[in-house]
C-alpha cells in the first residue's frame, strides 16, 4: 500500500479489549469499505495483558490495512492516542475507542462534514446509555467546571471520538507535553471545528478502563494543562483567610479593652486553627499539582516507548517516542 495515498487513518487505542476487539474490527472494516476510499486501521496496544494484541496481529498478517503499534507498557489512554497520531498517515485522522460505545457508523457523517471544509469534527453525546448516575453527573460537572476555568473553548459532552485534518494532526504532533488532555489540545490548536451529535451506546463487553482514579487524573490533567485559575483561587482564599483572621483579632482586642465580655475557652480557637490549616494544606495541594507537572516536563522523558510496530512505516512526524523494534 502506498502510504501517500491513504485517505483516512483510524486510531483505535486498546487496553484489554479481547472480548470486543473482533466486533470492533468487523464494524470498522464494514464502515470504511462502504466509504470506498483508502484507509488504515491503527491499533495501539497500551500494555494489554489479554489476547488483544495477539488478535490484531493475526489481522495484520492478512489485512494490509491493519497496522499495530505495541507500546512497551501501559502508558494511558491519552498517550496511546498520541502514539496513533504520530504514526498516522491519512489526510484525515479519526480517533475511536475499541469498546464500541462510540459507533463506527457515525464516521461517514464526520467525513461528510470534513469534506464540507471543517478541519475538526467532534462527536457530541446527547445521551449516555448504560452509565451510572454518578458517572453521568460527575462527567457533566467536570466538563462545565473545566469550561469555566479555562479560556479554551472545550466543547461540552465530548470525548476523544473525533476526526481531525492532516494539518491539525501535524500541529498536535509538535506538542510534546507529558500530561496530555487530547480533546483539550485539539481545541487549543484551533482551526474550523463542528459537532456531529449521537447517543452513546452501552459498553458491549468488558469493563470500563476509566475507573474513578483514572477519571480524577484525567480531570486534573485537563484543568492544570489549560488553566492557572486554581492558583489564583488559592491566592484569593489565602487573602480572605488572612483578612478574616485580622478582623477576628480586632474583635478580640475590642472586647478585651472596651467590654466586660471576653472570648472564653479554646473551642473557637481550635476551630479557627483547623480551618486555617485546612486552607493552607489545600493551597499547598493545588501548588503541588502544578509543581509535579513542571517536574514531569523538566525530566523530558519520551511520552511513550514502542516495543514493535507491525508495519513498514516511514519516518513518523514526532519526537514524542522511542521505538525499539519496527517490523
Amino acid at each position: 500500500m502506498n502510504y501517500k495515498n491513504i485517505r483516512y487513518s483510524i486510531i483505535i487505542p486498546m487496553y484489554n479489549e479481547e472480548a470486543v476487539i473482533v466486533e470492533t474490527y468487523r464494524r470498522l472494516k464494514k464502515v470504511m469499505n462502504e466509504v470506498a476510499e483508502p484507509y488504515e486501521l491503527l491499533f495501539v496496544n497500551d500494555g494489554s495483558s489479554d489476547r488483544s494484541l495477539e488478535i490484531v496481529k493475526e489481522y495484520s498478517d492478512w489485512d494490509n490495512r491493519v497496522k499495530v503499534i505495541d507500546l512497551s507498557r501501559n502508558f494511558g489512554h491519552q498517550i496511546a492516542i498520541t502514539a496513533g497520531m504520530d504514526y498516522a498517515s491519512g489526510d484525515a485522522v479519526i480517533v475511536i475507542d475499541a469498546d464500541l460505545q462510540d459507533p463506527p457508523e457515525l464516521i461517514p457523517n464526520m467525513i461528510e462534514k470534513w469534506k464540507e471544509g471543517f478541519e475538526v469534527v467532534y462527536a457530541k453525546r446527547t445521551k449516555r446509555k448504560g452509565e451510572s448516575l454518578f458517572k453521568r453527573v460527575s462527567a457533566s460537572l467536570f466538563y462545565r467546571t473545566l469550561r469555566r476555568l479555562t479560556d479554551v473553548d472545550i466543547p461540552l459532552d465530548t470525548g476523544d471520538f473525533r476526526l481531525i485534518d492532516r494539518k491539525v494532526c501535524d500541529q498536535m504532533n509538535l506538542l510534546n507535553e507529558k500530561n496530555r488532555f487530547v480533546r483539550g489540545l485539539v481545541s487549543w490548536v484551533g482551526f474550523k471545528q463542528t459537532a456531529v451529535e449521537y447517543e452513546r451506546d452501552e459498553r458491549l463487553y468488558g469493563e470500563s478502563k476509566y475507573p474513578l482514579k483514572k477519571m480524577l487524573k484525567l480531570s486534573l490533567d485537563g484543568i492544570t494543562s489549560f488553566s492557572y485559575k486554581p492558583l489564583k483561587a488559592a491566592t484569593y482564599a489565602g487573602v480572605l483567610l488572612s483578612l478574616s483572621g485580622f478582623i477576628y483579632m480586632l474583635i478580640v482586642i475590642f472586647q478585651k479593652l472596651f467590654t466586660d465580655s471576653t472570648v472564653t475557652g479554646w473551642a473557637s480557637l481550635i476551630v479557627i486553627q483547623l480551618l486555617f490549616f485546612g486552607f493552607v494544606l489545600m493551597i499547598l495541594g493545588v501548588m503541588g499539582e502544578y509543581i509535579g507537572r513542571i517536574y514531569e516536563e523538566a525530566k523530558d522523558r519520551p511520552v511513550y516507548i514502542v516495543r514493535e510496530t507491525l508495519d513498514k512505516k516511514e519516518q513518523i512526524r514526532s519526537d514524542n517516542h522511542v521505538a525499539i523494534n519496527t517490523k
